[in-house]
């Protein structure tokens, strides 16, 4: 089982690059019980489109 510290990394780059099987299988088995990396997960995914949004509506301006 990975830590908690290498469960909000592997979140994090999974932002940038595709992640290896042996990443997304260790990562999925510690989301399961790990409420905590969960919620990390979802935060950053909604940081990023948050993000995203905002880019493109400064691009209409």
């Amino acid at each position: 089982m990975i830590t908690c510290k290498r469960a909000t990394e592997l979140l994090s780059q999974q932002l940038e690059r595709p992640l290896h099987f042996g990443e997304k299988v260790s990562l999925k088995c510690h989301l399961l019980v790990c409420r905590g990396c969960t919620n990390f997960g979802s935060q950053i995914s909604v940081l990023r489109e948050l993000s995203r949004e905002y880019q493109r509506q400064q691009g209409k301006d």
